[in-house]
């Protein structure tokens, strides 16, 4: 199934590409979406759809900073009923594990991640899509308004110490500094923030201790998230060992104090197995760095800890249907097409 995202994220869509001297009926057509869809903001589309056609935008308008542009017109009520939630939370750090925690009530391709090492905190981005489709726009968009998110809960002084990106960097960065300031990173390994960790304790400035309570109370009403699991915990050691050619069942089990026989009846009790989440961590990361043409396709092979690019050809090709260089090719032609 293809993952969705609520057609919220598209709120500003039509006048922005209208201002640009675009059609956006034309191109909202052109890649299987309608106009009527936007005015419904809980209605759910494909991902992939919406990525294609903020590539095409961008392209047909000239404006490498689409995605950026599009992230001005958006608010906080973008997330739809989880921004009831988040304005209330007491500091930046509940608000954020909120926003991972239920990031697939507004968008089923994002993933977040927060990390903390050596005084800094360091949100990671990136989507998965499960397709061949230009990621670039939509990785800006997420960025932008992950950026925006964090301004309306600490205050518009705040300031990330670096804001990352995994593209190069676009001929004109002006827009690129207006919104994010200046320290700014290209074609770095991930797409993300980084600030001081001490700043993930600091009020939310829109939090009222009255209000609280009732915002405590409606999130009771949703879905909880899942919690974490020792698939989770697998998943995590498989992406840090992958890249260093040391990902085995030996090592993981090791690395969380069991032995590989404890290790495997815990994941059948979570009806996993070593192999399919080895196999899926590879297929989010080829997605990832595939639709980044500054990795090479041995580089890409390494860092999925391939022993050759050959075998790496063969895996992609019995997972996908098609070779790693097909699936480039497709991203690129889906978004000129």
């Amino acid at each position: 199934m293809r993952p969705c995202v609520r057609s919220a994220t598209l709120d500003g869509y039509v006048d922005l590409a209208r201002s640009l001297d675009l059609d956006p009926t034309r191109l909202l057509t052109s890649v299987g979406l309608d106009v009527a869809d936007l005015a419904a903001p809980e209605k759910w589309i494909p991902a992939g759809d919406v990525a294609t056609l903020l590539q095409r935008s961008a392209d047909r308008s000239g404006h490498e900073d689409f995605g950026l542009l599009l992230a001005g017109r958006r608010r906080l009520s973008t997330l739809g009923p989880l921004s009831v939630v988040l304005s209330q939370e007491p500091d930046l750090r509940s608000a954020l594990r909120l926003l991972n925690g239920y990031e697939r009530t507004y968008n089923e391709a994002l993933h977040l991640r927060l990390d903390e090492a050596n005084g800094l905190a360091t949100i990671r981005l990136w989507l998965e899509f499960g397709e061949p489709v230009p990621v670039r726009q939509s990785l800006d968009l997420a960025t932008a308004a992950l950026h925006g998110i964090i301004r309306e809960l600490l205050g518009p002084a705040w300031e990330p110490l670096s804001v990352c990106f995994s593209h190069p960097r676009p001929a004109v960065a002006d827009a690129y500094h207006e919104v994010f300031g200046a320290r700014l990173q290209f074609d770095h390994p991930f797409t993300g923030l980084v600030f001081f960790a001490e700043q993930l304790d600091t009020r939310n400035t829109m939090s009222d201790p009255l209000l609280q309570p009732y915002a405590q109370q409606f999130l009771a009403s949703m879905p909880a998230p899942r919690g974490v699991t020792v698939h989770d915990q697998v998943r995590r050691l498989v992406e840090m060992l992958l890249p260093l050619g040391r990902c085995s069942t030996r090592q993981v089990a090791r690395n969380l104090g069991v032995t590989q026989r404890t290790l495997h009846r815990q994941l059948v009790g979570e009806q996993a197995s070593f192999t399919a989440i080895v196999n899926s961590t590879r297929s989010a990361w080829a997605e990832r760095y595939l639709a980044n043409d500054r990795y090479t396709l041995t580089e890409v092979s390494e860092l999925l800890g391939f022993a050759a690019p050959s075998a790496f050809s063969r895996w992609f090709h019995q997972r996908f249907g098609v070779s790693p260089t097909q699936w480039r090719a497709s991203a690129v032609r889906r978004a000129v097409s």
